[in-house]
């Protein structure tokens, strides 16, 4: 079973991106691009607030108690 985790060896600020990608199975990079255009669009706000409560929910990658 897939779990959602930040990761810690292809992030950037916090994991959160590369943790969605990795278990929607998608490449982290057009990730990242979705995001910075959907934060350019919405004036950034309604996004970086959703990044910030995703980084401090999600547990980090090797921490998340079963590993």
């Amino acid at each position: 079973m897939k779990k959602l985790v930040r990761k810690t060896n292809d992030k950037k600020i916090s994991g959160v991106l590369a943790g969605f990608a990795e278990y929607l199975n998608i490449d982290v990079t057009i990730l990242r691009l979705l995001f910075a255009v959907g934060a350019v669009i919405s004036a950034g706000a309604p996004f970086i607030i959703i990044y910030i409560v995703a980084a401090l929910v999600m547990p980090e990658e090797g921490k998340e108690g079963d590993v």
